[in-house]
């Protein structure tokens, strides 16, 4: 071997060298920080997994509502869509299938066409006998009481008492065990007429002036004279001098800007469009998961909200489930609800812009988005719906003063006597109070004591300011005029107030 081939093969040997005492040490480096690693981590097949959780053996608890509670609570039928469902549905808890709806129907359209409409007769008949049975709908108005804009007001109570029982009187002097015992309570809660469909039904003069609302599967459960007036004023914090600026319209997006151009601010006035523009619901849509013969552009805020105030239209609260287990409400004014801190029946929503944007599809589902279209806005954009939202005034109240008590001059001896029962003896004005006679709070009345059902929990407290133009009253209109909610109050907080002092009481409602 020459000396240039030793040269190169000591070369080759001594690189080989060191190349594998490299690799042999970045092997032992990894090796070693492999074992550090395991040492930091623990078992590597552990790594990064959530643990299931503890769970313990707890005793029973009845948290308050009585021994075994929900075992006296039924557990909810299986029913699909469009399935009949019970009238008394508080006697029902526990949960139900899944929280997500889907936008399928579980039949072809043309067939769920000809099934609502063969049974709705049928279901509406079943609807008009419960309601009978449980209110006496006479007619008789209150003389010379007038909402607002000129309707009648109606003249309660109305709920029939049970079997039994001769009067309110009677009723009041019994304690709530014994209602509950002997199943006397009048005031029970008010189902959705078709709960697993639910969603909005709107009463007979909007349908009237819209038929493309008309659902075919079910009709209004309230007679016309126990609603909110229709079409209503509109009153605007920015305009006092004009009174009822619609002069009687309902306002439309097609009348809108000839009503309102040189009233409003140009952001108020996109504002008040966007209130008026319809979009896709649940079941008011475009596609064949709708309710309505006819394909539907949807709803809009004033739908519900006719001139910023209600039409009585019903839906069911979006914040629970399953839809059986979701309160049947009423749509409230928005009247004045510059004044509010809370907004919304059962969720602590505190502004209008949000209450503006939340209600996907009014059922909380923000899932049916790719199915029936978006519906959602920017936030600007409910920012100017909140805004104009914002300047909706309450109705006048000629005998209210600065401070929200009545003006002796004006008032009645019967109104004064039901003003200072209300700041006292009927603990009225624990909840109500303030300008706008709302004290910003959610309360839990615990009816159930009164009856054997499903608790319905705290609910938000509605404001009384221009409370005679909103019939029906409570979140879900069981109690159809200002004397069955004197009679309610009278029982639930067992303040066993005579006949004279709840008609008292009544009058000074009427001021408000």
């Amino acid at each position: 071997m020459t000396d240039r081939l030793r040269w190169a093969a000591s070369a080759a040997l001594a690189i080989l060298g060191v190349l594998s005492g490299s690799w042999i040490g970045e092997v032992e480096a990894q090796t070693q920080s492999g074992e550090e690693t395991q040492a930091q981590h623990g078992d590597p097949a552990k790594y990064l997994l959530q643990s299931p959780g503890v769970a313990v053996d707890r005793p029973e608890n009845d948290y308050g509502l009585g021994p075994g509670y929900i075992s006296q609570l039924e557990p909810y039928p299986r029913v699909g869509k469009g399935d009949l469902t019970p009238f008394d549905l508080w006697h029902y808890g526990g949960r139900l299938g899944s929280s997500f709806s889907s936008p399928v129907l579980p039949m072809v359209f043309d067939e769920w066409l000809t099934l609502n409409l063969e049974r709705k007769p049928k279901l509406m008949r079943l609807v008009r006998e419960y309601m009978a049975g449980r209110f006496d709908f006479n007619g008789r108005v209150i003389p010379g009481q007038t909402m607002s804009g000129g309707k009648a007001i109606m003249k309660g109570p109305i709920a029939k008492l049970p079997a039994g029982v001769a009067s309110f009187a009677e009723l009041g002097e019994l304690s709530p065990e014994e209602i509950r015992e002997r199943d006397l309570f009048p005031f029970l809660p008010l189902a959705h007429p078709l709960a697993t469909t639910a969603h909005m039904v709107f009463p007979p003069a909007w349908i009237e002036s819209h038929p493309e609302h008309d659902r075919i599967d079910v009709d209004f459960d309230i007679p016309e004279q126990y609603l909110p007036e229709f079409p209503p004023p509109m009153f605007l914090t920015t305009h006092k001098e004009l009174g009822d600026v619609t002069g009687g319209r309902e306002v439309t997006l097609g009348n809108y800007f000839e009503i309102f151009d040189g009233l409003l601010t140009p952001e108020q006035m996109e504002g008040l469009k966007e209130l008026l523009r319809p979009t896709p619901t649940t079941w008011f849509n475009q596609t064949t998961h709708r309710i309505t013969a006819e394909p539907n552009a949807g709803v809009s805020c004033f739908s519900c909200h006719v001139n910023g105030h209600t039409n009585g239209a019903i839906e069911l609260a979006p914040d629970s489930r399953p839809n059986l287990a979701r309160l049947r409400v009423d749509t409230p004014t928005m009247r004045g609800n510059y004044n509010l801190m809370v907004l919304s029946s059962k969720r602590s929503i505190r502004s209008m812009d949000h209450f503006a944007e939340v209600e996907e599809y009014f059922d909380g589902d923000p899932g049916m988005q790719q199915a029936i279209g978006p519906r959602g806005v920017q936030r600007q954009v409910t920012n100017r719906m909140g805004d104009f939202n914002s300047i909706l005034d309450v109705p006048p109240a000629p005998k209210l003063g600065p401070t929200m008590r009545l003006i002796r001059s004006k008032a009645t001896e019967q109104e004064l006597r039901g003003e200072e029962l209300f700041h006292g003896k009927a603990l009225c004005s624990e909840c109500h109070y303030g300008p706008a006679f709302v004290d910003d709070y959610m309360h839990d009345l615990q009816v159930e004591r009164f009856y054997k059902g499903r608790p319905e929990g705290p609910i938000k407290t509605f404001p009384l300011r221009g409370i005679k133009d909103t019939p029906p009253y409570l979140h879900d209109g069981r109690l159809m005029t200002l004397d069955d909610t004197v009679e309610f109050f009278n029982l639930v907080l067992e303040l066993h107030l005579d006949q004279t002092e709840k008609d008292d009481l009544v009058a000074y409602l009427l001021c408000l």
